[in-house]
């Protein structure tokens, strides 16, 4: 049940931030100016480097997650992260929940199951729904909905959700405690692309000759002068060719990029020179403010920042969803402690769009069948979901789910 406080009494809300990196989501939320974070975890020491100098006054615990102990951290409004996704990503490799990085959802599950947060929010690559043919996905959402949350996913792009020149697809995940709140909860809309390549890019000005390709320097470099032709256009070498992204924003980028690999964003500049992006143009790829202020640490690292980050438009955007569902009413619902089976509703638009929550606890599996006997809304098992995965089907269904 929700009742309704005075707009008059309104407070920021606050949040506890988990794999924090450089604070790309926490970043997105405090824009909106109705959220603060009051406490912060991230492992990486480069990343803590980056935070720290963005966030001074943001508690910022550098430990590893397995060693937290929820008792310490404060209890916060909204629980955010994006656990690690080489476990998950293309570009790892596709162990998923085997990978000893996969386990890390079920310590952010723990925080989260002990504050039990008003809203929990999840980013992470898209892949994550089709992973292990739809099964790791499967495991996440349920385990969020059986420990009473209730679930609204979409994958988004960052060119069409966050007019930000790059083509970067996540998926967000929204769980919501209280029914109030997810019912008036909705992602954003799509908005026009009207920034381009040439606003978060110079092309002008002369830079530090570390980033530029030359004859003689780079083995390849006879093979990117004839390609690289087009100013409208970003370009990588892929190994054994120059792939063009004639779309005219920036492809993924990726933790991988500056290192050597075959995933750096080239330009032709006015000069007519080869270049890659440097860091703070990798920075401005992912929305960041120009304010934003990069460390004196190696470029390697920044550049894997950069790629591990998250598009910020895009989660500002997500934040005022969620303050519009949440304002003006007071979260007073409270989590029965679950029983042996859940029956999970579930609505989902295609593999990458999707809501999904317990309709009932019983210790008995038969009542749960019984009570699906007479709807329209099929009551399916495992093989079934994952074929629907699969397939990319749209489809309302039950399951039931030993807890």
């Amino acid at each position: 049940m929700t009742k309704s406080v005075s707009p008059s009494a309104k407070k920021q809300y606050t949040a506890d931030a988990f794999f924090a990196g450089v604070g790309g989501i926490e970043l997105g939320f405090k824009q909106t100016g109705e959220f603060r974070v009051v406490y912060a975890n991230e492992f990486d020491k480069n990343a803590c480097k980056t935070y720290a100098e963005n966030n001074p006054n943001t508690p910022l615990d550098n430990r590893d997650i397995h060693d937290v102990n929820p008792d310490d951290i404060p209890d916060a409004d909204i629980m955010m992260g994006g656990f690690p996704c080489q476990a998950f990503s293309i570009a790892g490799y596709r162990k998923g929940f085997e990978d000893e990085r996969g386990d890390l959802f079920f310590e952010m599950l723990r925080m989260i199951n002990h504050k039990r947060p008003r809203v929990v929010f999840i980013e992470n690559v898209k892949n994550l729904v089709s992973h292990d043919h739809g099964n790791t996905f499967k495991v996440i959402r349920e385990a969020l909905a059986e420990n009473g949350y209730y679930i609204k996913w979409k994958v988004l792009n960052g060119k069409d959700y966050g007019n930000v020149p790059q083509n970067r697809e996540r998926i967000y995940v929204l769980g919501f405690k209280n029914k109030t709140d997810y019912d008036r909860f909705t992602f954003p809309k799509p908005i026009k692309l009207t920034r381009s390549i040439h606003d978060i890019i110079d092309f002008h000005d002369k830079k530090d000759e570390k980033y530029y390709y030359r004859e003689g320097k780079q083995p390849f470099y006879d093979k990117l002068v004839p390609a690289i032709t087009n100013q409208d256009s970003i370009y990588q070498w892929r190994r054994q060719y120059v792939r063009e992204n004639k779309s005219g924003v920036v492809p993924t980028l990726t933790a991988n990029m500056g290192t050597g690999g075959h995933n750096v964003p080239l330009i032709l500049t006015d000069s007519h020179e080869i270049r890659k992006l440097t860091p703070k143009e990798t920075f401005n790829a992912q929305g960041y403010p120009a304010d934003f202020k990069l460390p004196k640490i190696a470029n390697g690292q920044l550049y894997k920042q950069a790629g591990n980050s998250v598009v910020v438009p895009v989660i500002r955007r997500i934040a005022e969803q969620i303050t519009k569902a949440i304002d003006n009413y007071t979260d007073t619902h409270e989590f029965n402690q679950p029983k042996k089976y859940a029956l999970i509703i579930s609505d989902i638009n295609g593999r990458y769009d999707g809501k999904s929550y317990v309709v009932k606890f019983s210790d008995d599996i038969n009542e749960l069948i019984l009570e699906t006997k007479d709807a329209d809304i099929p009551l399916i098992d495992d093989a079934q979901y994952l074929k629907l995965v699969q397939k990319n089907k749209k489809a309302k269904f039950y399951m039931i789910e030993e807890c």
